[in-house]
């Protein structure tokens, strides 16, 4: 029974890592989450410069894989002062009422070579909403690069009121790109 138990540990221990689940850790330095819009006919680039990510990722299995990111509103940062204070305000983000977004992928899907779906919800504003996050991934050993790129329409999830909310000046389409460097957790 002990010589059992004792061969199971080791087979284990030896099954490679890419082939168990793991928790990874997101590496913030090397990590981008970034959003554009259209203002006045004039595109912009901004990013959030907070976030963290609980993700739980198995090459082998990904469709037991989960994540929740959590984004802090007060983070948006564009490189405009009046853009940038505007943001969180009530119109916007009202980051006061809602300080974080939250995008929680219940699964991810395989789709052929590097190419994954992260599928789930994304909340801002209160407003939940199924989304789709298409996103290439690379592994190497116990580090892990994503880069996606989903479009969503701000108003949607209550982003821009009053005057706001025609895209008369803000244009509705907004895209979210990540660029997201993670490595394994040991015994994750």
């Amino acid at each position: 029974m002990i010589r059992t138990r004792l061969a199971l540990a080791l087979a284990l221990a030896l099954v490679p890592a890419a082939g168990r689940a793991a928790d990874w850790t997101v590496d913030p330095g090397k990590s981008r989450l970034g959003f554009t819009g259209t203002q006045v006919g004039v595109p912009f680039k901004g990013r959030f410069s907070r976030f963290e990510a609980q993700i739980s990722f198995d090459p082998q299995k990904p469709e037991a894989g989960r994540a929740v990111v959590l984004v802090d509103l007060t983070s948006a940062e564009t490189g405009d002062v009046q853009r940038d204070e505007a943001l969180p305000q009530s119109d916007w983000f009202d980051a006061k009422s809602a300080k974080q977004a939250r995008f929680e992928a219940t699964r991810f899907v395989p789709k052929g070579g590097d190419a994954y779906d992260a599928v789930g919800t994304l909340t801002i504003r209160g407003a939940r909403r199924d989304v789709t996050l298409p996103f290439r991934l690379a592994l190497d050993g116990d580090t892990a690069h994503a880069t996606g790129h989903l479009d969503l329409v701000r108003t949607q999830f209550g982003v821009g009121q009053g005057a706001w909310t025609s895209g008369q000046w803000v244009a509705l389409e907004v895209g979210v790109d990540i660029d997201v460097t993670a490595r394994a957790r040991p015994g994750g």
